[in-house]
């Protein structure tokens, strides 16, 4: 049996058709987990009303999916076919073997995530949109997913801009779409991994207490610890932190600015990008 052909052709087609379930279902059941395994062993004492909270970002994430399914309806996979079909892109120019195209794709759309992360902290303007989501006084696994639709919208488009330069296989974007899903949740998430296995799973994982620190009030802590998924560009470009200096249940989560119940409010928080915040700190820094 040809793989390559499987993979590029016809049966890429068909995940592409049912893309939607398919990444649906699996953030669904690792959103169970995550969740359980939270409320069962907490890394952290929550400091704001769950349910609150939960009943906001739940909206802004379905307001989200909803939003990116209606302007991109193939989303990136759909791009990745058309890219395929008219032999656009850098591994479609040369014909570069499937296995190869996956791997480096998958490599370098995690690198343009975690270059647009740094960006989203370093131009103000796009800071803006970005501070929604490290806005949470909270971290869990609806913080994973919580991030402005505009900012989605900038999101999509630059990882669609990648998928079309590269020429990635379809298969390859699936399967980093799925992946960054759900590493995105899991780093998020409020769940206590033993010490141990932190140490070890972060040095080819984003961890909880790795990303909890990016979540830091702290300035410089919240400009470290970018990834999502792969840890190895903070370690390479010098933005890791190994631990928050007041460590894991001394440290303040969210933005100094709004240490109060208004960053619950699913209105106040759509709307903060174009308010005019008393305090614009981290605005001029960007």
């Amino acid at each position: 049996m040809d793989l390559t052909a499987l993979f590029s052709g016809g049966f890429s087609q068909a995940v592409s058709d049912h893309e939607g379930a398919i990444r649906l279902t699996v953030a669904g059941g690792l959103f169970a987990i995550l969740a359980v395994s939270a409320w069962l062993k907490p890394r952290r004492r929550l400091v704001v009303d769950k349910s609150r909270r939960w009943s906001t970002n739940l909206a802004i994430i379905v307001l989200d999916s909803a939003l990116v399914r209606l302007l991109f309806p193939a989303a990136a996979v759909g791009v990745a076919l058309w890219a395929q079909s008219a032999g656009i892109g850098l591994f479609n120019w040369l014909d570069t073997p499937l296995w190869l195209a996956v791997l480096v794709s998958f490599v370098v759309l995690d690198f343009a995530v975690w270059a647009s992360h740094v960006l989203s902290h370093k131009v103000p303007l796009f800071w803006r949109f970005h501070r929604m989501h490290h806005a949470d006084r909270d971290i869990d696994v609806t913080t994973g997913l919580r991030f402005h639709p505009i900012e989605i919208i900038g999101s999509m488009l630059w990882k669609v801009g990648f998928v079309i330069l590269l020429g990635a296989p379809a298969i390859a974007v699936i399967l980093f779409e799925i992946v960054l899903n759900g590493t995105a949740m899991f780093n998020h998430s409020n769940t206590k991994l033993p010490l141990k296995i932190d140490r070890v799973l972060r040095l080819v994982l984003v961890t909880p207490d790795m990303h909890r620190v990016h979540h830091s009030a702290i300035g410089n802590e919240t400009d470290s610890n970018y990834g999502f998924n792969l840890p190895w560009w903070d370690r390479m470009f010098g933005t890791y932190i190994d631990q928050p200096a007041l460590g894991h249940d001394g440290m303040t989560i969210g933005l100094d600015e709004w240490q109060d119940e208004r960053p619950s409010r699913l209105g106040w928080s759509l709307a903060l990008p174009f308010g005019n915040p008393a305090s614009t700190a981290r605005d001029s820094k960007g």
